[in-house]
């Protein structure tokens, strides 16, 4: 269960201000069949992260649990760095707009993942509690749970809200994360 509230939890907190967020909004906007673009993130944001999760995993069994220790504390201090720098939408989705709501979502949600905080977040906790199934499903859910909202609430602007402020919050709860980490195994 550990593995898959800390997944969660991390995960809903990496993707706060995140770009995938922005784009949900985005495809909100776009759009009108909320559903289609709540299933093609769902969809990708399983593969995207069951590979990140695997990944991890092959990892995992290269390297002794203490180095996937220090691994694991370093990678979640570069997410709290890495949280700080907000992100921004690419123009070149508009392209992918003739695809439909979910063939749309899915393909933007799958590529602007790759690489993403959260899918190295999903990576890193796979390593961390060598549980796939738990973290792929806790990292999604996170996902779910940071961007269904936005989908619902994309007629209000994400101007208003102090993202300054939820991304220094966010930086410091991955800070301490890793200090836990590196203190309890």
């Amino acid at each position: 269960m550990e593995a898959l509230i800390t997944s969660t939890i991390s995960v809903a907190i990496a993707e706060i201000g995140d770009k995938t967020q922005l784009l949900a909004l985005i495809l909100a906007a776009r759009f009108k069949n909320k559903t289609a673009i709540i299933l093609g993130m769902l969809l990708a944001t399983l593969l995207n992260h069951f590979a990140a999760a695997w990944l991890g995993e092959w990892l995992m069994s290269y390297v002794t649990p203490i180095t996937v220790r220090y691994w694991v504390a370093g990678a979640l201090f570069s997410l709290a760095l890495w949280i700080l720098i907000p992100d921004k939408v690419d123009a070149k989705e508009s392209r992918f707009y003739v695809l439909g709501p979910f063939l749309a979502t899915f393909s933007l949600f799958f590529l602007a993942e790759i690489g993403d905080k959260t899918q190295i977040a999903t990576m890193v906790l796979a390593a961390k509690y060598n549980d796939l199934t738990l973290v792929v499903a806790g990292s999604t859910l996170g996902m779910m749970i940071a961007n269904v909202p936005v989908i619902f609430l994309a007629q209000f602007s994400a101007d208003k809200l102090p993202m300054l402020w939820i991304h220094r919050i966010c930086a410091v709860l991955f800070v301490i994360q890793g200090i836990a980490t590196l203190l309890w195994p």
